[in-house]
Parts: structure tokens; C-alpha cells; sequence
């Protein structure tokens, strides 16, 4: 492990993370536990680690992923993610024991959750916003949606925390509510109520749709496709009313008013 100096005054670390566990949750998506000390002792929701493919196993950049968890008292990181790919195949069949090279944390996360909080997860959105809110016992509201029952992958005993109200919907009904994560939002959403969203983009755009209607503050985090994850080779900007930014290094979380979604 070794530190690298961040410009932006913040430590990256490049640690090897050791396999503890791996859980195929649903068809096409893993949980990977990794014993990686240093980076979980520092990693915020809503941040991610780049992880380095083996040696020998082609010429693949590494890959991003959003922290689901971090156990700082024992060490551990935990990753969910869906398995679509050369690299997350690679590393959906990793062995216990085995090390692999993680660059992290990087990115801003969420700023802290106020109470009445509303954290909006669309699909693979859950795995930072399940961090934030295992992040404080406050009463706070957790709604997860999917396509359909199989695609909420979140283990539900890490959804079972104290002061999280967790409202599920899909939109086949196959379970909870009948509709999507913005539809069940639109009909719970209270006066004063600060958003926390993750999800695809046009999920993200309705949210701030709703966000500029009831003129409530929010924030979303978004994502692009990465290369390098620290900034320097500028291929996962983002358009914001400020111009271009780079979702790894000034994001991947930002004020829900400021992004410019599709």
C-alpha cells in the first residue's frame, strides 16, 4: 500500500484488497467483500475505487465501482456489482484469498444525511446510497425500485437498519408498489425534504424535475464511463450549468440543480 497525492488536497491509496467473501445475490450480480484496511477506513458514500484487472488477463482499463460498504473497525470494503463484461466477470469469479490491486476512494460522496431525509436507489443505484444510509440512525426514507423483483439485488438484512424506512416498488408489481422509484417519490415526497438519488439518467431527470417543482434541495450522483478515475484524462465529463465537469474528480455527486440530465 502507498499513498498518492490528490491536487485537490484529499489522499487516493493504492491498496491490495484481499477477498473475504463473494455472493452471487441474483443472476448477474455479485457481492464482493475485500479485506482492504486503509481505503475503507477513509471511503465516504457516494465515492468509489477503481479496481486493477490481473496481470495477463488483456489490455483492460480498471474498472469503477461505488462503495456499498465500508467496515472501518474491520477493515472492510464491500462492492455490488452487475456482472456484464470481461472485467466484472473476472472479478464476479474472484477466490477467497485472492489480492486484488484497488485505487480508492475517489470522487466526492453525499454530504451528510439530515433527518427526514429521502434517498431515491433506481436499480445498481443502491449500492451508494445503501452506504449513506447505513451512514446515521436518523429517521430517513429509503425508496428501492427495479424493473422487477429479481433486479432489487440489495441483500435485504443490509437494508435493515435502525430508523430506515424502505419502500419497494417495480414495475411489473412483482414486488412492493406497482410503478418506478420517481412515481412512489412523487406520491410520498414531504415539504422540506432534502433528495439523495442514484440511478439511470432518466430516472435522475425526473427526480430533479420533482426536486425544481416542490423547491426542494437535492443531490444526485451520476454516472459516465471512466478511463484513468482521478481526473487527468478527461473522458467522463458531464454537462452542468457551470460548464463541463469530470464525473470522476468533481463528482461523481453533485447539487441536484446543477447537472444538466438527459
Amino acid at each position: 500500500m502507498f499513498w498518492l497525492n490528490n491536487p485537490a488536497g484529499f489522499n487516493r491509496i493504492l491498496e491490495k484488497g484481499r477477498v473475504i467473501s463473494r455472493w452471487i445475490v441474483a443472476p448477474g450480480y455479485c457481492r464482493l467483500a475485500l479485506k482492504a484496511p486503509e481505503i475503507a477506513q477513509k471511503a465516504l458514500p457516494g465515492q468509489f475505487v477503481q479496481v486493477f484487472m490481473p496481470s495477463g488477463s488483456g489490455p483492460m482499463l480498471p474498472r469503477p465501482f461505488s462503495v456499498f460498504h465500508a467496515d472501518r473497525s474491520r477493515g472492510e470494503l464491500v462492492l455490488l456489482f452487475e456482472v456484464k463484461g470481461p472485467g466484472t466477470t473476472l472479478l464476479a469469479g474472484a477466490e477467497e484469498g485472492e489480492a486484488w490491486q484497488l485505487l480508492g476512494p475517489l470522487g466526492n460522496g453525499f454530504p451528510s444525511l439530515p433527518s427526514g431525509a429521502m434517498l431515491v436507489a433506481g436499480g445498481m443505484g443502491i449500492a451508494p446510497l445503501a452506504f449513506l444510509a447505513a451512514s446515521t440512525e436518523m429517521p430517513r426514507t429509503l425508496i428501492y425500485g427495479a424493473p422487477t423483483a429479481t433486479l432489487l439485488t440489495c441483500p435485504s438484512g443490509d437494508l435493515d437498519l435502525p430508523g430506515l424506512n424502505v419502500l419497494e416498488v417495480t414495475e411489473d408489481g412483482s414486488r412492493g408498489e406497482k410503478g418506478t422509484a420517481v412515481d412512489l417519490l412523487a406520491g410520498v415526497i414531504k415539504d422540506q425534504a432534502v433528495i439523495f438519488a442514484c440511478g439511470p439518467s432518466g430516472m435522475l431527470s425526473a427526480v430533479q424535475d420533482l426536486c425544481s417543482r416542490h423547491n426542494l434541495p437535492g443531490w444526485v450522483s451520476v454516472e459516465e464511463r471512466m478511463a484513468c478515475g482521478i481526473g487527468a484524462c478527461v473522458g467522463c465529463v458531464t454537462a452542468t450549468k457551470n460548464g463541463y465537469k469530470r464525473v470522476c474528480k468533481d463528482g461523481p455527486v453533485f447539487p441536484v440543480e446543477e447537472v444538466v440530465l438527459r
